[in-house]
């Protein structure tokens, strides 16, 4: 019997620790991936895709008008941004917020509609681990939605006192704007709020990738994931909710969503958008993938952005 116990013992040891080790291994895939930090390489990548687009970037960068900037965060870290005034002095300020392992320049395009459409200035931060910001590892959205308070907050100073704000995500920087969205410290200088292909939750999103990628159910590996996420980093999956955090908006929000998401799936846009009461809109872009809306209809997409903006920015 005694045998047994202690095989049984032994045995559930294993078990958990094989557990914790795969669940550290996805953490550590997952919020320590290579991150692209060359801004040449993803300014070069921003010409490739948007062509058209290139000559207003580089007579920005001739002029000296594409500029850096940096703050530093309450714990120490130094955040990145890029800033761009408005064509003629303006009151308005975009702060598009870029995805998953991307950079500032990765954004530029939507920058070209904010400056050159909607007569904004433009801030681009980078989010932690990202260009040359600071961080242990990739938020997710959760705690990078504070630091995007802060680039709020050094609107006025770059800008120019009074100025209104529209925050403007795509894919992590989607979630990152709904989670900005709930929180009760959102200043009320922003305006309102456009969030492109966000996941509902990380919970979500890592549940789905760990099924497509690996063949996994979520017991045991997530679980495990999220709880060494919680030891390390102070914050855990579910509780990095976009669906809890956009019920909480009181701003007007545009949805934005590629019809043939598979990365974020589709179908995640409409409890999203079910969730947030009050000022809303959405638009399921045809046969678009993850994050290639504007590429797929740029001039719908653009249309459709300042229509909403232009409501709800004085």
């Amino acid at each position: 019997m005694r045998r047994l116990i202690r095989w049984l013992g032994g045995t559930l040891l294993v078990a958990v620790a094989a557990t914790m080790a795969g669940g550290w291994y996805l953490l550590s895939v997952a919020l320590q991936p290579h991150v692209q930090r060359d801004a040449e390489a993803c300014y070069a990548r921003f010409c490739r895709t948007y062509p058209t687009l290139q000559p207003w970037a580089d007579s920005l960068r001739t002029a000296g008008a594409l500029r850096e900037v940096t703050i530093t965060a309450d714990d120490g870290a130094t955040l990145q941004a890029f800033y761009i005034a408005a064509p003629t002095p303006s009151k308005r300020t975009a702060i598009p917020v870029h995805g998953y392992t991307d950079h500032p320049f990765g954004m530029l395009q939507y920058a070209w509609l904010y400056q050159r459409e909607l007569n904004c200035n433009v801030l681009l931060p980078a989010l932690r681990y990202h260009g040359a910001s600071e961080g242990r590892a990739i938020q997710m959205g959760w705690f990078d939605r504070e630091d995007v308070l802060r680039w709020i907050g050094e609107a006025d100073r770059l800008f120019g006192e009074g100025q209104q704000v529209v925050v403007h995500g795509v894919s992590m920087g989607a979630a990152t704007t709904m989670m900005l969205a709930g929180d009760d410290r959102l200043p009320r200088s922003v305006r309102c709020l456009v969030e492109d292909c966000g996941y509902t939750s990380v919970w979500d999103q890592f549940r789905k990738e760990l099924r497509e990628d690996y063949c996994l159910p979520a017991f045991p590996l997530l679980y495990a994931a999220d709880l060494l996420c919680r030891l390390r980093y102070g914050w855990g999956f579910r509780e990095a909710s976009a669906l809890k955090q956009v019920a909480g908006c009181d701003r007007p929000m545009l949805f934005i969503h590629g019809g043939n998401d598979t990365y974020v799936p589709t179908a995640m846009a409409e409890p999203l958008y079910a969730a947030k009461q009050g000022a809303k809109a959405l638009w399921i872009a045809p046969d678009s993938p993850h994050a290639s809306s504007f590429a797929d209809h740029p001039a719908e997409y653009a249309a459709r952005v300042k229509a909403f903006v232009e409501q709800y920015l004085p």
